[in-house]
C-alpha cells in the first residue's frame, strides 16, 4: 500500500493530524507510527445504498507519522538513520506547518526543507563521485551523471529538487538515490485551536493562510479536526454546527493526499458488498483485476464497465445489463476513476 510520510517541527500538531486521519494516538518518544486513513467517498455510499449492500468497504492509504524534525538536535543533524529510511520509503510527503500563535508557516517550511536538502545533498554527492568513475567505462551513465550534477548544484543552493528546474526525465535519473526532495509534496497549514476554525476559510484579511504554498495546499484547524474525528459520527453534525463550519476538511485532505500518491478508485457493487478499490493512475484492466485477486489478473478475459454516475441513474447493475449499457473492455483498457467494474476471468 502506498504511504504518505507526515512531517513537522516540534509542536506543529502533526501528531494530532495523524490521529485525526487514522484514529491512532501517537505515543511518547521519537518512534514512527503507521496507520491507515480511509478515503471518504460519496460515490461509494451512493452505490452501496443503490445495491442495498450488507457491507461497504472504503479505499484507503497508509500514513506514517515521523518524529518531529529538529527535536533535540542542531540544524542539519536531526534526521537520524531510521527517520531517513522511513522518509525515503514514503511515496509522498505531507508537511505540517504552524500557522498559530504568531508562527510563520514559511519559516517552518524553510526549516523542514533545509533538513531534507542537507540529507539529499550528501546522498547526491556520494552517488555522483561513484558514477563519475563508472561513466569512464560505461557511457550509458552520462545522463545520470548530468542529472546528478544538476541536482547537486540546486541542492547546494538550498533548493529542493521538487522546486528546481530539473526536468521530469532528469528527475527520473535520480531514482536510484531515493531523494527526499524528489517526492510529491502536500502542505498543510495548521491554524491550531478550535477558536481559529474560521481561519480555515480565510485569515483576518480574507486570505487563506495556505494560499502562498500552492493551489493544493490546505489550511486545517488541526485541534478542531482531531476533536471532530474523535467524537461519535452521529454527533459530528451538531459539533460542526457549534463551531460554525459546514464540514470537516479531513475528507478533502484525504482525497488530496490520495491523488498525490497517484492513486485512483474503481468500484465493485452488489447486495453482499460495495467496495472501493485503489489502483495506480493509468493502469489497464488486467492490473486492476489483480487488485481484487491475482487469479482475476492471471485469467482475465474481459471487464464489464460503467461509470458510477451512469449506473446510479439507471438504478441497478441488472437494469444496466438489460439496457445494454455495460461496456465490454479488453486488456488494453485504461480504467478510469469512478468506473464500476465486473471482471470475467477463467483459470
Amino acid at each position: 500500500m502506498e504511504h504518505l510520510g507526515l512531517v513537522g517541527l516540534p509542536d506543529s500538531g502533526h501528531d494530532r493530524l495523524f490521529a485525526a486521519l487514522t484514529g491512532l494516538d501517537v505515543p511518547g518518544g521519537f518512534e514512527k507510527v503507521v496507520g491507515v486513513a480511509s478515503l471518504p467517498d460519496e460515490r461509494l455510499s451512493a452505490l452501496s445504498e443503490m445495491s442495498h449492500s450488507k457491507k461497504t468497504v472504503p479505499a484507503g492509504f497508509e500514513v506514517v507519522f515521523l518524529p518531529p524534525v529538529g527535536a533535540g538536535a542542531q540544524p542539519g543533524e536531526s534526521l537520524g538513520s531510521r527517520l531517513l529510511g522511513s522518509l525515503r520509503d514514503a511515496d509522498a510527503v505531507l508537511f505540517v506547518l504552524r500557522g498559530f500563535d504568531g508562527h510563520d508557516p514559511a519559516s517552518d517550511l524553510d526549516a523542514l526543507e533545509y533538513e531534507l536538502v542537507l540529507a539529499d545533498l550528501a546522498s547526491v554527492e556520494t552517488r555522483l563521485a561513484k558514477q563519475r568513475r563508472a561513466v569512464k567505462g560505461d557511457k550509458g551513465l552520462a545522463a545520470e551523471v548530468a542529472a546528478l550534477e544538476k541536482a547537486a548544484a540546486a541542492l547546494g543552493d538550498g533548493v529542493p529538487v521538487y522546486r528546481s528546474d530539473l526536468s521530469a526525465q532528469e528527475r527520473d535519473h535520480l531514482a536510484p538515490v531515493f531523494l527526499l526532495t524528489n517526492k510529491p509534496v502536500l502542505v498543510v497549514v495548521n491554524v491550531g485551536e478550535a477558536g481559529d476554525a474560521g481561519a480555515a476559510a480565510g485569515g483576518a484579511d480574507g486570505t487563506d493562510p495556505a494560499a502562498a504554498f500552492g493551489p493544493d495546499a490546505l489550511t486545517v484547524a488541526v485541534d478542531l479536526e482531531a476533536e471532530i474525528a474523535a467524537c461519535d459520527p452521529a454527533d459530528r453534525p451538531e459539533l460542526l454546527e457549534s463551531f460554525g463550519i459546514d464540514e470537516s476538511v479531513l475528507p478533502r485532505l484525504s482525497r488530496a493526499a490520495y491523488h498525490l500518491l497517484g492513486r485512483r478508485t474503481f468500484f465493485t457493487t452488489g447486495d453482499k458488498e460495495t467496495r472501493a478499490w485503489t489502483f495506480r493512475a493509468g493502469a489497464r484492466a488486467p492490473e486492476c483485476a489483480g487488485v481484487i485477486h491475482s487469479d482475476l489478473e492471471r485469467g482475465f478475459i474481459r471487464a464489464e464497465v460503467i461509470p458510477w454516475d451512469e449506473l446510479l441513474a439507471i438504478g441497478s447493475w441488472a437494469k444496466a445489463k438489460e439496457a445494454n449499457r455495460l461496456r465490454v473492455e479488453g486488456k488494453q483498457y485504461e480504467v478510469a476513476d469512478g468506473d464500476v467494474v465486473e471482471i470475467r476471468f477463467n483459470v
